[in-house]
């Protein structure tokens, strides 16, 4: 049998009522719902369960929000017995990977991306930058635009390499504009701007990377024991200097994740099992490689038909 990655959803996979039912029925799922309102002195879990959904969408909210989610979930999932080779998370899922490979407690994951929710969101006034999808165009060529736009004033850069053909550009909002056009211009087949409250993964963000930087000081992070494959390199982390590092720099760098989802395949896993609301990156897996197996568990339902395909492997 080949190996297991465990994937964690990022920003946009939020939705009102996820995790509802799981710690509705489960104390040990609820839990941890009660232990994010602590940490963080709010009533997070009643967003999360309530909404409103405009409010669960603002970065501040929807980080702490996903992480709390995905990793009540796994809580649930674990006791299946299903044990991963790899985990890896998109951009925010990179802090869940990181609760679940043990490089964090819970309550320092949901307090990082609440305070990295914070500074993302005051790293570049509301408006000023943005992101764009842009579809069917080869990264080098996008990468060449991005470079001619930036170079003559207009910030942007590759923010999120997410599969052959789908590509997310982030800067000013100029450059932005002005990278779709050019974009279009060498072939690309769709530009869709995206709603987002400012240009993630761009240059733009180094002042918030300068703060999160001294939050991820005061926490004890520790060696991960489950290999983490880090977003900027694509690389599989164990150590916990260089992972805080890797989290510093993910806040302007680009998520390179197809080439993450390459690397866990040459590394021999065959199962990807989307852990958390959302069913993003097995979408996005499917489209790096058609041959492997992709899973989503967000509740009872689907952590049952993960576990009876898994059977047959696992006997």
């Amino acid at each position: 049998m080949g190996k297991i990655a465990f994937l964690f959803p990022g920003q946009g996979s939020q939705t009102v009522g996820m995790g509802k039912s799981l710690a509705e029925q489960h104390s040990e799922v609820m839990t941890f719902f009660e232990k994010a309102d602590k940490t963080l002195n709010t009533k997070l879990s009643e967003l999360i369960f309530e909404g409103p959904q405009d409010e669960l969408t603002l970065t501040v909210n929807a980080q702490p929000a996903l992480l709390t989610t995905s990793i009540a979930v796994l809580e649930y999932f674990r006791q299946f017995g299903i044990v991963p080779d790899y985990v890896a998370g998109h951009s925010l899922g990179e802090y869940t990977a990181l609760v679940a490979s043990g490089a964090f407690t819970f309550e320092e994951g949901v307090y990082a991306v609440r305070k990295r929710g914070e500074f993302m969101e005051k790293a570049v006034p509301n408006g000023e930058g943005t992101m764009a999808a842009i579809l069917g165009l080869d990264r080098v060529i996008l990468g060449n635009v991005t470079d001619e736009v930036t170079d003559s004033g207009n910030p942007v850069q590759l923010a999120n390499l997410n599969c052959p053909g789908q590509i997310v550009i982030s800067g000013s909002r100029k450059g932005v504009e002005l990278a779709g056009e050019k974009a279009k211009e060498a072939g690309a087949k769709r530009v869709i701007p995206l709603e987002v409250s400012g240009p993630f993964h761009s240059s733009l963000m180094k002042p918030a990377a300068i703060e999160l930087k001294a939050v991820l000081d005061e926490l004890n992070v520790k060696n991960a024991q489950i290999p983490v494959i880090a977003n900027v390199s694509a690389e599989p982390v164990l150590d916990a200097s260089e992972m805080k590092e890797k989290l510093i720099e993910q806040l302007y760098s680009p998520v390179l994740w197809e080439d993450s989802v390459q690397k866990m395949i040459d590394l021999g896993v065959d199962t990807f099992i989307e852990i958390g609301p959302g069913k993003v990156l097995s979408g996005l897996v499917k489209k790096v490689n058609r041959a492997v197996k992709t899973f989503s568990v967000s509740d009872e339902v689907t952590a049952q038909t993960v576990v009876e395909a898994l059977k047959e492997d696992l006997r």
